[in-house]
């Protein structure tokens, strides 16, 4: 059993809602992502918490007091947590593209706001000891690539407001990482992005299968890092790509996804296509995940960063069958375990 306390293990339940759909598979409801969560056990160990989606299915992002009440009831009678949460900035949840017009981006930081106002009371019953709220820039690449220069700045404006109103709830945000976002499609528009919302509580959110494609350029060839003819068998290579790219967006990184993926893109539903997301066994993986999961969780002498207390799962647009079966969540939690053995520690 891991002597190791932190970071603590949770498991992210917006799988269940993410790519789902009519124009997919059925989503997965929330109590049912929770007993998956909570069943999973190796050696004793189980999963701390869950980090949440404040959208519908799962979560109203108009829920009041008593609703939020109810949901930390429920959460909480499962023995877990709550961290992160994903506040649904995107123009069919009630949002609006950050680069949009004003009424657009002034929907952005609606949404930040009531999902500030949500973090805010789950952290005040208690339930929610740490997290973050997490953002994108809901838009797409090409939009973006219209105007680069005048739409980051557009988004950095945007995510300044959602920045001064999340200060007031205490909260941070944390701007995903992902090649599907515009303004965040690769690692140096994701540098860009944050350098100039200039905020001391934004920071990037690193999930390791969408960062691995920034790697590629995927979106954004001319930022790829690894050479055009790069073989995935050339190790060495990788992680030398790994070491360069962490090395400019550790700094900046406040909440972190252990993730697989086979250097492949995939979409479901209405999700664009983006990193893909496979089983932690899954033979056709690229990422070393205990090893690899240092290059983020470590700074560039070796030494834990211990810049956040727990650490997600993401398994995003995994099929149904696949995430009905508890041997897919048990796989997944020794993954966990492996990283908190490999680099945690055993005092707050």
């Amino acid at each position: 059993m891991s002597v190791n306390i932190f970071p603590k293990l949770h498991n992210a339940l917006w799988p269940g809602v993410v790519g789902k759909g009519p124009d997919s598979e059925p989503p997965i409801d929330l109590d049912t992502m929770l007993k998956l969560t909570a069943q999973a056990e190796i050696n004793g160990i189980k999963f701390d918490g869950v980090d949440l989606f404040l959208a519908a299915p799962h979560v109203d992002i108009d829920s009041n007091g008593d609703a939020i009440t109810a949901l930390a009831d429920k959460i909480g009678g499962y023995g877990l947590q709550v961290g992160s949460v994903v506040a649904p900035v995107w123009v069919p949840a009630g949002g609006g593209s950050a680069m949009g017009s004003a009424d657009e981006r002034k929907q952005f930081v609606t949404q930040v706001h009531k999902a500030c106002k949500i973090t805010k009371k789950l952290r005040d019953m208690g339930i929610r000891p740490h997290g973050v709220v997490r953002i994108d820039s809901a838009v797409d690449p090409a939009t973006w690539a219209s105007d680069p220069v005048g739409n980051t700045k557009l988004i950095a404006q945007t995510f300044r407001e959602a920045c001064d109103v999340a200060a007031d709830y205490g909260e941070q945000l944390a701007a995903e990482g992902e090649i599907c976002w515009g303004g965040m499609h690769s690692w140096k528009t994701m540098l860009d992005t944050l350098e100039q919302v200039d905020r001391p509580n934004i920071g990037f959110q690193a999930d390791m299968a969408h960062t691995l494609l920034y790697l590629l350029g995927y979106n954004r060839p001319e930022d790829r890092i690894l050479p055009e003819d790069f073989k995935w068998e050339d190790r060495e290579t990788l992680e030398e790509g790994l070491r360069q790219l962490t090395a400019a967006l550790r700094p900046w990184t406040i909440d972190f996804h252990v993730a697989q993926n086979d250097g492949t893109v995939h979409g479901s539903g209405s999700h664009d296509k983006t990193g893909r997301h496979c089983q932690a066994d899954d033979p056709n993986g690229k990422l070393d995940i205990a090893r690899d999961a240092g290059f983020w969780l470590r700074d560039e002498e070796g030494q834990l960063t211990q810049k956040f207390k727990h650490i997600c799962w993401d398994g995003c647009m995994f099929p149904n069958e696949v995430m009905m079966q508890q041997s897919t969540w048990n796989n997944i939690l020794a993954a966990m375990i492996s990283v908190r053995e490999t680099h945690g520690w055993t005092a707050e």
